[in-house]
């Protein structure tokens, strides 16, 4: 972490041609399991991994921010005046919406000075890894440090949502944004996406000889193309149709119900947000009195009706999760939004390197682009550095 801070700030030097205020960070995030739960206002239990997102702000005495990254070549520039959703586009959309947001929450930002940011990061992108919010809540954090907004953690998070959801267009959930502001090290946040309660469980991965792999399978996705957006309009429909607010309010108990009343797709939308949710709280259980040894048949099953029921998984996904599988792993299952990105395999550390092998073969077999492989942990979530 340390190369990149002083690079961020060394690059922020050269860029804007004085030192920086300060240096904050945030991280990607793993979903463990409970995926498209979130904005079914269900039950997510991710964690904040090792690989984050680290930018340098300097303040200014007009109300223009600049915003300029080691991964793009322009300098965006807007006025704090002129910030709306319809005036945001590129990759700039995600920072500058940010403090848009801000604003939505109620913050006067008449009186506030500018800024100028250089970011950097090492959370790679596309894959399922939630780059975007490590952007969104180091921003986040960053302006409610400088600007001495007061925000907590969990108001910080519905801003990073807002927006990813109105400025970036992503109909994104409340999950990624609060795993890279509450995440612990060792640990991941168990939270509930309706009253956004949040609590810390012990992951004891080390303890247990495991390490969890990421397979990045290099197929790219996009939260902001059509086929999120259509499956998050089937749950909304399927609540609808069985008269309850959410997906949330549905047990296993409902399916049969559920079955009779809606059409066969949305049928299968809804039975794998609501098994996944159960998934989620027996996660947390066999974590908690079991060990992590414990959770491999959910992951699996998670995968499972990923690939069947909500159809979000590619074959590159599925072949990662199979190999892992075949090859020693624990569980495994894709995490993300899906359409791409990236796998996950629980495993002992000693296997680690086997199973990396035979995932590059068993790509190569298949005649799949080469993938990348490597291990992370749990993290501390966002943090001013300096």
């Amino acid at each position: 972490m340390s190369d990149i801070r002083d690079d961020v700030k060394a690059d922020f030097s050269e860029l804007y041609g004085y030192e920086a205020h300060g240096v904050w960070s945030a991280p990607g995030r793993v979903n463990l399991i409970g995926e498209h739960t979130d904005y079914n206002e269900g039950f997510v239990l991710p964690f904040a991994i090792n690989k984050r997102t680290v930018l340098a702000l300097g303040l200014r005495e007009d109300g223009i921010l600049r915003i300029a990254s080691s991964f793009a070549d322009e300098v965006a520039e807007i006025a704090i005046s002129d910030l709306a959703p319809e005036e945001l586009n590129g990759w700039s959309a995600y920072p500058f919406g940010v403090a848009w947001a801000i604003g939505q929450f109620g913050a006067d930002l008449a009186g506030v000075p500018g800024v100028d940011v250089f970011i950097d990061s090492v959370v790679p992108v596309g894959a399922g890894l939630s780059s975007s919010a490590a952007i969104e809540s180091a921003v986040a954090l960053a302006l409610n440090d400088v600007w001495q907004l007061g925000f907590d953690r969990p108001t910080l998070a519905k801003i990073g949502q807002l927006a990813e959801n109105k400025a970036v267009g992503a109909p994104t959930g409340i999950m990624d944004q609060s795993a890279s502001l509450l995440g612990k090290k060792d640990s991941a946040v168990f939270l509930d996406c309706r009253s956004l309660e949040a609590q810390v469980i012990d992951l004891g991965f080390a303890a247990a000889g495991l390490e969890l792999l990421i397979i990045d399978t290099g197929v790219s996705h996009s939260h902001s193309t059509g086929g999120y957006a259509s499956r998050r309009a089937s749950c909304e429909e399927g609540a609808r149709v069985m008269g309850v607010p959410a997906l949330r309010d549905l047990t296993v108990d409902d399916l049969p119900r559920a079955q009779e009343l809606l059409d066969d797709e949305t049928f299968r939308r809804v039975r794998h947000v609501v098994t996944e949710d159960q998934r989620v709280l027996d996660t947390v259980r066999a974590l908690r009195e079991e060990g992590p040894a414990a959770i491999g048949e959910l992951m699996d099953a998670s995968h499972r009706s990923m690939r069947d029921d909500f159809e979000i998984s590619v074959p590159e996904l599925d072949l990662a999760v199979e190999t892992a599988l075949a090859n020693g792993a624990i569980g495994a299952r894709m995490t993300g939004g899906g359409f791409g990105g990236a796998a996950i395999a629980l495993i002992a550390s000693d296997a680690v390197s086997r199973l990396q092998v035979a995932i590059d073969g068993a790509f190569a077999e298949h005649g799949f682009g080469q993938p990348v492989t490597f291990t992370v942990s749990a993290a501390d979530g966002a943090v001013r550095e300096s």
